[in-house]
């Protein structure tokens, strides 16, 4: 990517998809963005809003989550430019995640609604019953003005990781569906009005093996609420979105899917929302260097802006090198996933190639961003520490990203799963060989040494051959999309 167009993040996606439908509604988001939208992201992050309002002035409990107007039309404005209805309209993924990347420039916070309608929409199309998802699905694909919102809830109190020990919310079934009982901990976009939820049905094995994939609405079928947000948590960055913590008693909930395909569908899901993490990683990545950049050439020392230092010109050099391969990373586990995203359990070969490709991607973008934004700061010196110019943000809104849908060991153990079991790596590896032959060579040689270990000795050494292989794979892709077109 050329320094001169690194302020523009829909250049960036061109770059990486081509040619995408409606680009000038996209345009036009990306302009908003800049212009208003910086500045509305800007008050939330300061103010903390959104706020939860639990009863109304007759005392009856709602559990509304409340916004200011500006927030809500921000919200709007990325619903509309396609960040769910463009799947379904399209029959492609591209259009959503490009919307995310544009909003996750701008705020990394403000596309985590998105992402979490998106994974709430894409099981609820596939797997519902007719007569739910009819029900259920045309809110959310409207066009205009902020429609139905999807929320993903799996972690509970015991912890995200670990869902088969993890998750106590009890399913039952009941003559209109089913019943849902527990308490989610971390519940991302608490107050929509539809969520994806992942329980255990009753009697079922404390294992995987023993979860299921429901729907639940905001209200039952008589307009009561149907589950209530106990608070709302205060975290240090994306605070543009309302994580909370949900109760279910008694919830009224629709089975998705079957419930033997139940961890599947769950893993669906959050792979979803994995792939979503690693474009908002490549986003914010470039965020910083627009960010480093403009000041750079602003500030000057020792006779001459800084960005004309030699050291820090190399610095620029090497981060810009690694976005590159944080972009054409991420992107390609995009590419990856819109081949696949129709298919159901039992899986194809191309399936799990994706999901190697989602655990590197997501690994290895988030801590490049984190790496980049401490950067960033560095380069602006004391003032990147103040609130005030909110370069100190990106770091806070980068941690979120190492975090979110898995630790940096979730995603390692299960990349290394999908490898041992299915051999996910060896065709990627030997596409990309041409074009980072010696990288390629050591990260199949690190692998084999790891592979070749005792398996109660793979998991203490797992991590450096993990990251080679997502270096090797990240800086492959960005040569192949340097190389010349062939005819």
């Amino acid at each position: 990517m050329q320094w001169e167009s690194i302020a523009s993040p829909l250049a960036a996606v061109r770059e990486a998809l081509g040619t995408l439908p409606d680009v000038e509604a996209l345009a036009d988001y990306e302009r908003f963005l800049a212009t208003e939208g910086r500045e509305i992201s800007a008050a939330v992050d300061r103010a903390g809003t959104p706020w939860l309002r639990q009863f109304d002035r007759d005392g009856r409990r709602i559990d509304e989550v409340l916004y200011p107007p500006e927030y809500r039309r921000l919200l709007a404005r990325g619903y509309e430019a396609g960040a769910v209805w463009r799947a379904f309209a399209e029959g492609s993924l591209f259009g959503p995640y490009a919307v995310l990347y544009l909003t996750a420039f701008a705020d990394p916070g403000l596309s985590c609604p998105y992402t979490v309608s998106l994974s709430t929409a894409v099981p609820l199309e596939k797997y519902a019953e007719p007569a739910v998802r009819d029900r259920f699905l045309p809110p959310m694909l409207a066009r205009e003005g902020v429609p139905w919102q999807g929320a993903t809830w799996m972690t509970e109190v015991r912890g995200g990781s670990d869902l088969g020990a993890g998750v106590e919310t009890t399913a039952v079934p009941a003559q209109d569906g089913w019943r849902l009982t527990g308490d989610k901990y971390f519940a991302s976009n608490a107050g929509a009005e539809l969520a994806v939820v992942a329980a255990r049905i009753q009697g079922a094995p404390r294992t995987v093996r023993g979860l299921a994939l429901f729907l639940v609405p905001r209200f039952r079928a008589d307009g009561a609420p149907n589950y209530t947000v106990r608070r709302l948590k205060d975290k240090i960055a994306t605070r543009s979105v309302p994580t909370g913590e949900v109760e279910l008693r008694d919830a009224e909930a629709y089975l998705l899917g079957t419930p033997e395909h139940g961890i599947y569908l769950i893993l669906e899901v959050l792979n979803l929302s994995r792939v979503a993490n690693s474009v908002g990683s490549a986003a914010l990545m470039q965020r910083c260097l627009a960010e480093a950049t403009a000041y750079a050439h602003r500030r000057v020392a020792f006779g001459k802006p800084i960005a004309e230092h030699p050291l820090l010109r190399e610095q620029f050099r090497e981060r810009l090198s690694a976005f590159e391969a944080v972009s054409a990373l991420a992107w390609e586990s995009v590419r990856a996933l819109d081949a696949v995203w129709r298919e159901r359990p039992p899986y194809s070969q191309a399936y799990h190639e994706f999901r190697l490709l989602a655990h590197l991607a997501k690994y290895w973008t988030a801590e490049q961003a984190v790496q980049t934004a401490k950067w960033a700061m560095e380069v602006h010196g004391g003032l990147g520490t103040l609130a005030e110019f909110g370069v100190e943000r990106w770091l806070r809104e980068a941690m979120i990203l190492v975090i979110w849908e898995g630790t940096p060991h979730r995603q390692i153990l299960d990349g290394l799963e999908v490898i041992e079991r299915r051999q996910a790596h060896r065709a990627l590896l030997d596409r990309l060989r041409p074009y980072a032959p010696e990288a390629i060579a050591r990260a199949e040689e690190q692998l084999a040494w790891l592979l070749d270990l005792p398996p109660d000795q793979r998991e203490e050494n797992a991590e450096a051959p993990f990251r080679a292989l997502a270096e090797a794979v990240a800086f492959a892709l960005a040569a192949r999309r340097r190389a010349p077109a062939t005819p």
